[in-house]
């Protein structure tokens, strides 16, 4: 806004220049003139082009200003009050209003309004009336109130954009916290934490054939091989997660999801027992997947597969995946018995199981459309991803 004070200066006193100088009497006049044009319109100039350089040096020095109104008196001298450049002593108590506050305005505007009567008593001709006389200095008087006004305003508009600023900082953060969490939330439910339930029930077993009255090895040998192999799975899981955590920072390192896919499929098979089937489909070869995108797409097929072999008994497990037209399609089906009539997110929420709900979260995440149902399939379940393939875009430096 100074600088758009400085601007109008700048333009009033190219217009009044001419005027000055041919009112101006010969000799000394006509040079001090020349010399108060020259030091007000380079002054106006500087500070209009550079206010962030020079504004700050007008600000710790008030005297600065009161050297250019005096400057500009010399101008209105000669080119009379009349004309353009009395507009310009307005812009004085304006621009003392907007930098030095209340204060500022009403020393300058006070100071303004005395060179103006002064130079309407020294005119060969002053205005007849007291009115005409009093309206440029009344206006210096409404022109340092309002940039007093102003400079208010702008300090507390500043001072509450500073505020919301923090308060969107804050929630941001809170946000980010609360994803964190609920992301590293799932990521354990999905993984380490199954793994050391299945740990505690074979410790419970390996205790109370222990504690039997008779006991029997070859049960106590099976049994403990049980538990060192479910403790080894679930330390291999904890460093396989931080090593995905790790590569999440990387998006470079791009991941084969098929190649991923069909290996998990055949780990699943070989660990439960259960028939596990995996066959791509598609006409396009599926392009490199980020890996973060990649971890969330593979763990909702892993947890879909594994809720099929705790909840549904199924005989058989399909999984399939391929690009379908602009889609990234992923489909687990199972021929167990399929979900309770009536079963909604909310309460299985409710009910402390996770695992459908942080599938339907990880989809979400990454941009991912997930449907649980029958789907087109006369019985049991289907976990159907599809993905659009502009989210696999993966972002160059």
């Amino acid at each position: 806004m100074c600088r758009q004070v400085f601007g109008f200066r700048l333009a009033m006193i190219a217009l009044a220049t001419p005027t000055a100088l041919v009112n101006a009497n010969d000799g000394v006049p006509t040079r001090l003139v020349g010399a108060a044009v020259v030091v007000t319109f380079m002054t106006s100039y500087v500070l209009f082009r550079d206010w962030e350089r020079f504004g700050p040096l007008l600000l710790r020095h008030p005297s600065l200003l009161a050297a250019d109104t005096l400057f500009g008196s010399l101008l209105l001298i000669a080119a009379g009050p009349d004309s353009t450049l009395a507009y310009v002593s307005v812009c004085t108590p304006l621009l003392a209003g907007l930098v030095y506050g209340w204060r500022g305005a009403a020393v300058f505007a006070s100071l303004q309004a005395l060179l103006l009567l002064l130079i309407h008593a020294a005119q060969e001709d002053p205005a007849p009336g007291i009115t005409e006389s009093a309206l440029l200095p009344g206006l210096c008087v409404i022109a340092g109130a309002v940039g007093s006004s102003l400079r208010n305003l702008m300090l507390r508009f500043g001072a509450a954009t500073q505020a919301l600023t923090t308060v969107q900082a804050r929630l941001a953060v809170t946000e980010a916290v609360s994803a964190e969490r609920a992301r590293l939330a799932r990521e354990m439910h999905d993984s380490v934490a199954k793994t050391l339930h299945g740990v505690a029930l074979a410790a419970d077993g390996l205790t109370t054939s222990a504690n039997a009255d008779r006991m029997d090895p070859a049960l106590v040998r099976q049994q403990a091989a049980l538990v060192a192999r479910s403790a080894r799975r679930a330390a291999a899981e904890s460093r396989e997660l931080l090593a995905d955590l790790r590569r999440e920072s990387d998006p470079s390192h791009a991941t084969d999801v098929l190649v991923e896919l069909a290996a998990r499929t055949r780990d699943f098979s070989a660990r439960t027992g259960l028939t596990a089937v995996y066959r791509p489909t598609g006409a396009h070869a599926v392009p490199p997947v980020p890996p973060a995108v990649a971890r969330q797409i593979l763990t909702i097929a892993s947890e879909a597969m594994e809720n099929a072999h705790r909840h549904a008994h199924p005989t058989r497990v399909d999984v399939s995946a391929g690009v379908h037209g602009d889609l990234l399609r992923i489909s687990v089906h199972d021929d167990g018995r399929g979900l309770p009539p009536g079963t909604s997110l909310e309460q299985l929420r409710r009910a402390g199981h996770f695992g459908l709900v942080g599938m339907v979260e990880r989809a979400a995440s990454v941009g991912a459309r997930i449907r649980i149902g029958r789907g087109g399939h006369p019985q049991g379940t289907e976990v159907r991803l599809e993905l659009p393939l502009a989210a696999l875009t993966i972002p160059t430096a």
